[in-house]
């Protein structure tokens, strides 16, 4: 494929974006606290009740880096990059750690007596269980990974899809973008006469229907990138993102999954972007928070079985949901900068000829 991703003419360097590497964390910790309230870390109504409150709607941190996703390659994409390139990069910044956490969770499970069936493991390995429509196979494994299998089909068609972007007028940005944020409301009504299992996999699992979200980041970039973003600032961006992540529970539950929370995403992330190339003031670009946000990708990665083993190891006491969140999230924090300095890192340096691509 000869395709370029960006015109010759743009020779520029992208400016970084270090308050978007920031809200990784709070996505990361988002997911993080969503698999606490799932996880069965308390038998206590009460403490249950507290953890649904507080992290019921911590899913939708996967909508958030689907469409900071879009945005962040879009807005760092190289003049005259070749396809090959780009997938060589994408590749050296995922595969290595999911390979890694892949195969340590599989031993796991099968210490403990749970062994993955072949087809999982298999599809789970290679990153294709998301489009297979079956629990055990888009579950199977290390569960979050699901996502990357979404992810990489993303970065399939994203060299063709850029320059489809590219040619939109700069006046029609904000319309493609709304026209994208419409189609994720339209998903759940289409899943709406599929059997449940289906709906589910259609609406938050399907590599397709995904897409939407990783689209829409793009967009985003594009009208940050032409200064065409008039969105509200970083302050209000914050709120909008707040109340509707406090209003999910609310909604109806196939919208609630990704459409209430993809359309305020994708302004923060304008906002958050627009901040920090206007030099505006940003407490996401705190240097604890930027740490954090850099080894995300290996946090997500290794959170769910750290959650998992921790809930297993420790004995039930009365304050077994305490215990397990105060061990488990320091615990999944220093397992994630081991990933991301001894994997992640070294493998995306030698892998993608020693430029390590946009995260």
């Amino acid at each position: 494929m000869k395709e370029t991703m960006a015109p010759p003419a743009a020779r520029e360097k992208a400016p970084r974006l270090p308050s978007l590497t920031g809200l990784r964390w709070f996505a990361a910790f988002a997911v993080f606290g969503f698999h606490l309230f799932t996880g069965g870390i308390t038998d206590d109504p009460g403490t249950q009740r507290f953890l649904g409150a507080v992290f019921s709607a911590g899913s939708s941190g996967v909508p958030f880096f689907f469409v900071l996703s879009g945005m962040v390659l879009t807005w760092s994409s190289r003049p005259g990059d070749r396809a090959w390139a780009f997938w060589r990069r994408r590749a050296a910044r995922i595969v290595p750690s999911h390979m890694v956490t892949w195969i340590a969770v599989l031993a796991l499970l099968t210490v403990a007596g749970r062994v993955v069936a072949p087809g999982p493991a298999m599809s789970g390995f290679f990153l294709l269980q998301a489009w297979v429509p079956d629990e055990t196979y888009y579950f199977g494994g290390n569960t979050p990974s699901w996502s990357l299998s979404c992810e990489m089909a993303f970065y399939a068609v994203f060299p063709l899809l850029l320059p489809l972007l590219r040619r939109i007028p700069g006046n029609r940005l904000l319309l493609t973008s709304a026209g994208l944020w419409a189609g994720t409301w339209v998903v759940p009504f289409v899943s709406f006469s599929m059997p449940e299992s289906i709906g589910y996999w259609f609406v938050w699992i399907f590599p397709v229907t995904r897409a939407l979200e990783f689209a829409l980041g793009m967009t985003v970039a594009l009208m940050v990138k032409e200064g065409r973003w008039r969105g509200p600032g970083l302050p209000v961006a914050v709120v909008l993102v707040l109340v509707a992540y406090a209003t999910v529970p609310l909604v109806w539950q196939r919208a609630g999954w990704v459409a209430w929370m993809a359309g305020p995403f994708a302004v923060l992330i304008a906002a958050a972007a627009t901040a920090d190339v206007r030099e505006k003031r940003s407490p996401l670009r705190l240097p604890v928070l930027v740490w954090l946000g850099e080894i995300s990708f290996a946090f997500y990665l290794v959170h769910q079985p750290t959650i998992s083993l921790v809930n297993r190891v420790l004995g039930r006491t009365p304050a077994h949901a305490l215990l397990v969140t105060l061990t488990a999230l320091p615990l999944a924090v220093l397992l994630a900068w081991a990933l991301h300095r001894l994997v992640e890192r070294p493998a995306e340096r030698l892998l993608s000829g020693g430029r390590p691509g946009a995260a």
